[in-house]
């Protein structure tokens, strides 16, 4: 009679054990991961040897560090000037969403993307990405790129920061605004 009384209990003792573990693994799954830092109207300047190549301004930024995810998440878009060495603004980027990985130093702007330079050219996507190690803009989405003479429209784009000396990788078309 012991033994059964033994016997219950160690099996009633597993099956609530097991039990509490598989809720414990369903709690853990759900919790959604939040950023390590969040912040209001912010700006970021970025530099080489003491000039200013760029300054970022973002209205909301949220920061994730974790085994998975090294991003900082700007929800509300971001505006970002370029500077040359004279610290004249040569260009700017405007977007809707941006998302920048840690890891790859790379910010990718996403949802109505402007870039106009100083000469008034006008880049219109709803990608690009910043390589901040290059100094470089490139897209593989549709692009718009309107200057005072011409429209040329294509597919993936590259660029340096100024928007200056730019290449469309697959013209889809191109018309003159010269009559």
């Amino acid at each position: 009679m012991i033994k059964k009384l033994i016997f219950i209990s160690l099996l009633s003792l597993l099956i609530s054990c097991g039990n509490k573990e598989t809720e414990l693994v369903k709690i853990s799954s759900n919790t959604k991961e939040l950023p390590i830092e969040i912040g209001d109207n912010v700006t970021i300047n970025y530099t080489d040897s003491g000039m200013l190549k760029a300054k970022l301004f973002a209205p909301i930024l949220e920061r994730y560090t974790s085994e998975t995810r090294m991003e900082t998440e700007m929800t509300e878009g971001i505006t970002a000037y370029f500077y040359n060495s004279s610290g004249q603004v040569t260009s700017y980027i405007k977007s809707k969403y941006a998302l920048r990985n840690e890891k790859e130093r790379t910010i990718t702007a996403r949802n109505d993307v402007n870039v106009i330079n100083n000469k008034g050219d006008t880049l219109r996507t709803e990608e690009l990405i910043w390589d901040e190690k290059t100094d470089r803009i490139y897209s593989q989405k549709f692009v718009r790129i309107t200057s005072p003479d011409k429209i040329i429209m294509g597919t993936g784009l590259e660029s340096n920061t100024e928007f200056s000396k730019f290449r469309v990788l697959n013209i889809t078309g191109i018309i003159s605004l010269n009559p």
